[in-house]
């Protein structure tokens, strides 16, 4: 089920990523403006699975994660976009 938010239809949407113990692990997208360091994931069993769950607008959006620094795409989700920049992001459509 959506939820609104400011009159905007959402809908939760779980992250979730592969890395090192012990890495800091976010994501950012178009859906909150790029922000790097606003949504953190968490390794909660400390064997380097790291999930977040957030409340995304219906729509395309484009994402990446952000590990220990680096940006990467998710490998869980095919679809990809080339950006502005010449570098991919992953797409994710919420609906």
């Amino acid at each position: 089920m959506a939820q609104k938010k400011n009159n905007v239809r959402r809908r939760r949407v779980v992250f979730e990523y592969e890395a090192d113990p012990g890495s800091e692990v976010y994501v950012a997208g178009s859906f909150n403006d790029w922000k790097e360091n606003a949504k953190k994931l968490k390794d909660q069993d400390g064997e380097g699975h790291f999930k977040a769950t957030a409340m995304i607008p219906l729509g395309t959006h484009e994402y990446k994660f952000k590990v220990s620094g680096k940006w990467c795409i998710d490998p869980n989700n095919p679809n990809i976009s080339k950006n502005c920049h010449g570098t991919l992001n992953n797409v994710l459509i919420v609906e």
